[in-house]
Formats: structure tokens, sequence, C-alpha cells
């Protein structure tokens, strides 16, 4: 893939060429708590406790990846999947990088 790399053992993050990390999830709206639980096939699951009613299950992800991250909500972008689990997002210019310590 051009432009990025990828970590051999975790297929659900990439790293691009600009430093943004792209995450391949699979989310659980109504969960008890919003949490990371680990590898789901090729993508990360995400367990969110907001409903996936009126868009509050995409809100909690937001915040949930924009604190993980230390960035602002703006950084956090749905690049497919909105209105899916299997949801694919990027965020830009991470501050940390919860995603080291994920699905192992």
């Amino acid at each position: 893939m051009s432009g990025s790399s990828a970590d051999p053992a975790v297929a659900w993050r990439r790293i691009s060429a600009d430093g943004s990390i792209i995450l391949e999830l699979h989310c659980q709206p109504g969960a008890r708590q919003t949490e990371v639980v680990g590898a789901h096939g090729n993508r990360l699951k995400v367990r969110l406790s907001a409903p996936a009613v009126e868009g509050r299950a995409n809100e909690a992800l937001v915040n949930f990846l924009a604190s993980s991250f230390g960035v602002p909500r703006q950084n956090v972008m749905f690049i497919r999947g909105q209105n899916a689990r299997s949801k694919t997002v990027r965020i830009t210019s991470p501050i940390l990088r919860p995603d080291r310590d994920w699905g192992l």
C-alpha cells in the first residue's frame, strides 16, 4: 500500500505517511461501558456504552478515540462505515498512542 505502513501483526491499524493512524473497527453499541476488548478478526473490537440511536454510538466512539489519542474531536474522522458496525476511522496528529497496547 503506497503512502502508509502496516504492522503485519496488527491488521486493524495502519500508519499513513503523514503520521495519521487509520483504524479498522468492529463496534458493539449498547454495552455496559466503552472499552477496547481486543482483536475481532482483522478489526479491533470496541464496545460502546451508547446505543446505536440517533448517532449516539458514533458520538461515543469519536469522544472515546479523541480522549484516548489526546486529540480534539475534529481529528477523528470516519472514512467509511458510519452507519455500520464495521468502521474505518482516521486519527490525525495523535499525541498519545494507546493503540500499541490494544488487541494484544
